[in-house]
């Protein structure tokens, strides 16, 4: 068992999911391969890990992941609905039971009008995606990192209420 707290809740989640027989993805951006680190870092990740895409370009996030040019040109890339179908989008793409995506500003600047801090990570699964909002504060690497926290905590409520994984994260949006 690990003792880091962002280490231990990635393995409960992937315990969990290994357990279920199922597997995960991540399409990440903000976090530029941060959660799917923070998820190999668990010894046995394979048994339910199946990989992951970086898309931190606009064009990689269409032409990787699927996200539709008019989604993005209508809600831009840091929004829930971008954040949905980069999670969909993965877990097409790689056959994956669960997905977990990242989209964010994480600074120095704004992006598309939207203040540093400002995240959107979806979980999609077999009965839909889920988003949550979140409005971090720090430097580039403590929103990152809460990033990371928020979507591994969104997965564990939606996969392991029964295993105890449910971790709140502060500064959701809603």
């Amino acid at each position: 068992m690990v003792s880091d707290p962002d280490e231990a809740l990635a393995e409960r989640v992937l315990e969990s999911l290994a357990r279920r027989g199922e597997t995960l993805a991540t399409a990440e951006s903000l976090t530029g391969g941060m959660l799917s680190a923070m998820l190999t870092d668990v010894p046995g990740a394979s048994r339910s890990f199946v990989g992951g895409v970086v898309s931190y370009a606009t064009r990689v996030k269409v032409s990787a992941l699927g996200v539709p040019e008019h989604l993005v040109e209508e809600h831009g890339v840091v929004s829930r609905e971008c954040a949905a179908a980069m999670a969909q989008g993965v877990r097409s793409r790689l056959y994956a039971t669960w997905a977990m995506a990242t989209t964010g500003v994480a600074g120095p600047d704004a992006q598309e009008g939207r203040a540093v801090g400002t995240v959107w990570v979806a979980v999609a699964g077999p009965d839909g995606v889920e988003t949550r909002g979140l409005a971090l504060e720090g430097d580039r690497d403590d929103i990152r990192k809460g990033s990371c926290r928020a979507v591994l905590a969104l997965l564990g409520e939606l996969i392991g209420p029964e295993d105890g994984i449910i971790v709140r994260e502060e500064g959701a949006l809603g």
